[in-house]
């Protein structure tokens, strides 16, 4: 079993049909594709631990950070599996949050596992377009800026908690600001930005070799979490390596046994578009395999806006990830090319 070091080695496709990967990440990085597909910048394949496929935009490299949008959930929840490992964190418990401690708050009863499954109960619009109505606008660019997790945290329930899905931003940044709470950090900005800063280097990123990885942190030393990571394709690539080989990095336990089967473990179902969600990561359909109908994904992966992708093939020991920029519009298109990228990494 390969591992990268600080170089990543290359390697022969192991799994799919070689050529007709090469013709399809050809088409993405072809402006005649533009229109249908969008601006790819960066697509990586690894099999087997090894690069099989790497391509970039003419303007980025190999070491070109480049944003995460909503994979940055994803690591989010990565985070909360190691405190788990080290006994910090009961996913189980409800999370202590200062907007809910008046007596009575029904929001009391929130656990890191709702959170976790984005079935918190609290009200948020996760829109990318409407700023009179979205949530999402106006805690990353509006009112919310400096203090993410407290504008998340202060939108009351609108649902009995842990009763409806519903994909919400500020829930991973109330996450976010939960982790550097149960390691220690005070209200004191730059004390929880450094505390969370360590964190993440020397727990995750260091240890995979992410070298390129830059989390982002609001006003108030809270981890934007939702949104704000940036790395290098092969950095994403190591990240969704770690949940390919079950949260193990070479002869070192990362992420604590189980972690990664509940995050692909598909509990709800987008009401929008139909798509299986688990804990902070997203779980192909047709993928799930015990008799309710949910259970661990064949296919899995931390999913962001305009296309961002790590995914995870376990049958085929691949990891693909593509950073670029799709829009709405663009979306059945890019998904219906995405089909047959997947099915060349393993038919």
């Amino acid at each position: 079993m390969s591992w990268p070091t600080s170089s990543w080695s290359s390697g022969p496709q192991i799994a799919g049909n070689p050529d007709r990967l090469c013709d399809l990440l050809d088409q993405a990085f072809d402006p005649a594709s533009a229109d249908s597909l969008g601006e790819t910048l960066a697509c990586l394949v690894v099999q087997g631990g090894l690069i099989v496929e790497e391509r970039y935009a003419a303007e980025v490299t190999a070491q070109t950070p480049l944003i995460s949008w909503s994979v940055g959930k994803s690591i989010t929840q990565a985070a909360v599996g190691i405190l788990v490992a080290d006994g910090l964190l009961d996913p189980t418990m409800p999370v202590d949050a200062p907007e809910w401690q008046s007596a009575g708050d029904p929001r009391q009863a929130i656990t890191m596992n709702d959170l976790l499954e984005m079935r918190s109960g609290l009200q948020f619009v996760e829109d990318y377009v409407d700023d009179q109505e979205s949530d999402c606008l106006e805690m990353l660019f509006g009112s919310g800026t400096h203090d993410v997790a407290g504008y998340a945290a202060s939108r009351p329930l609108e649902h009995s908690v842990g009763s409806v899905f519903n994909y919400s931003s500020g829930t991973t940044n109330i996450i976010a600001r939960h982790v550097a709470h149960v390691l220690g950090a005070g209200a004191d900005p730059a004390e929880r930005r450094r505390v969370m800063l360590e964190f993440l280097q020397e727990r995750l990123f260091g240890p995979l070799g992410m070298s390129t990885a830059e989390p982002r942190f609001d006003a108030a030393g809270t981890f934007i979490g939702s949104s704000y990571l940036f790395a290098s394709a092969q950095d994403f690539a190591r990240f969704g390596l770690l949940y390919l080989r079950d949260g193990v990095w070479g002869s070192q336990r990362i992420l604590p046994e189980g972690w990664v089967n509940a995050a692909r473990t598909a509990v709800s179902v987008d009401p929008d578009d139909g798509w299986l969600y688990g804990q902070h990561w997203w779980v192909r359909r047709g993928s799930a395999t015990n008799s309710r109908g949910t259970g661990p994904g064949e296919i899995f992966w931390a999913n962001g806006y305009e296309k961002q992708i790590v995914m995870c093939i376990p049958n085929s020991d691949t990891v693909l990830v593509r950073l670029g920029k799709t829009t709405a519009d663009q979306r059945d298109s890019f998904e219906s090319y995405w089909d047959q990228v997947i099915a060349a990494c393993t038919d």
